[in-house]
């Protein structure tokens, strides 16, 4: 089982820190974050999209209307969320990679067909787009409520996620490659969790030339021959099933056998699950992608992802130059949860666009004290630079929160 080393020197923890350096030929672009989630999957050789309009990830479905028949692949048009998963899911299947795009209300319409292919072991990438709730909410605002509905996208249990989250218009770019290729080595739905600021603004996007030239972008291989599903093993880069062409493997919803054929013995439910939980849990060092700021000397550590960790590490860098000892996390992996990042006996302060607590609950379970954990919830806006470093002073100095408008600060 594989251990993961967290590094405290200030930066992101990620492969497309590297894939930068080597990547100098290309264009720069003024555009918003659905064309580089866009691009980017075209990048990782995406050639099938189905989805359903819904704001703020309509854009997608555009714009693979547009590309996806520029580079022989195929777009669909399906006439629910269910729908276009589903038929990912067949087109990831028929050997071709395949994306879908939605917002919270079609991602939770989506987890019937994801846990059928949490199951199946079928590589694919799900963008949800976040907004406010619940349900429609307020579409053009931002939000983070699906942190914990995408760690649990199906039901039943017995199963583990990839989640991972961009905080930049070039980073979705990146991001999206990235997820392709988890999906592939993992064998699994990758869900990219961005949010309604990350997709609609425009920010300086950089592309590479020659997408054929990206020698980091996983191909797609297929196994065509038994086992169909290596139960009992933890095993990475096992070929995803192919169907057709003679094989004759099944893809149930069941408990199934090495050949997919549905079985109700619990020795056959323990080795599926076995497999679907550790080929994540013992690979957890493959899955880190994060960034530190400070944490040296860090006495209050502010932790967030998405759109909003750009406003919290402006509001760190105020805070230290105010004179706090302040820390940045910015989590880009979310699910597998990394605890090793919140090992530190410190006061952590987590910034989340929500008011129920979702991202807090899980840095209490894995700190020293869950007493020195505080929650700064918001709603619809990102926190402010100012909100940040005067919670930060706060805790600081006196363990606590100061009381400011439109922030919620309660969990139970």
């Amino acid at each position: 089982m594989s251990t993961l080393t967290v590094t405290t020197r200030d930066g992101v923890v990620a492969p497309w820190v590297e894939w930068e350096q080597r990547c100098r030929n290309g264009r720069r672009l003024l555009e918003a974050g659905t064309y580089a989630l866009t691009e980017g999957a075209i990048a990782a050789g995406c050639r099938v999209f189905a989805g359903y309009p819904i704001t703020p990830a309509t854009d997608i479905a555009e714009y693979m209307s547009k590309r996806l028949p520029q580079v022989g692949g195929y777009y669909v048009q399906a006439e629910d969320e269910l729908a276009g998963m589903h038929a990912c899911a067949g087109a990831s299947l028929g050997g071709l990679k395949a994306m879908t795009a939605t917002s919270g209300p079609g991602y939770t319409l989506m987890h019937d067909a994801y846990g059928w292919s949490i199951t199946n072991e079928i590589p694919l990438v799900v963008v949800d787009a976040m907004r406010v709730g619940p349900i429609s909410g307020i579409t053009g605002a931002p939000g983070q409520g699906e942190f914990y509905i995408a760690r649990y996208a199906s039901h039943g249990g017995n199963f583990e996620t990839i989640v991972l989250s961009p905080s930049s218009v070039q980073e979705a770019f990146w991001l999206t490659i990235d997820a392709f290729n988890l999906s592939e080595r993992f064998r699994t739905p990758v869900t990219i969790l961005t949010d309604q600021v990350i997709s609609d603004m425009w920010e300086d996007l950089f592309i590479p030339a020659d997408y054929d030239a990206l020698d980091f972008v996983i191909p797609r291989k297929n196994n065509l021959m038994m086992p169909f599903y290596p139960v009992g093993s933890a095993d990475l880069d096992v070929p995803p099933n192919l169907i057709g062409r003679g094989t004759g493997v099944c893809v149930s919803a069941y408990t199934h056998t090495e050949e997919g054929y549905d079985i109700e013995e619990m020795e056959a439910q323990w080795a599926q699950t076995y497999r679907l939980i550790n080929k994540i849990r013992h690979h957890k060092d493959q899955l880190a992608r994060y960034e530190t700021l400070g944490l040296e000397d860090a006495e209050v550590v502010a932790v967030a992802y998405g759109a909003n960790a750009r406003t919290v590490k402006t509001g760190v860098l105020e805070a230290r130059r105010r004179g706090v000892k302040a820390g940045f996390v910015r989590l880009i992996t979310l699910w597998p949860f990394m605890d090793e990042l919140f090992e530190r006996d410190c006061r952590y302060v987590v910034c989340e666009l929500n008011y129920d607590g979702q991202l807090v609950r899980e840095v209490m379970r894995a700190a020293p004290d869950k007493k020195k954990v505080h929650f700064m919830g918001k709603s619809a806006e990102l926190h402010t630079v100012s909100e940040v470093a005067a919670g930060l002073a706060g805790v600081a100095q006196s363990n606590r929160l100061p009381e400011l408008p439109y922030i919620w600060t309660e969990v139970r």
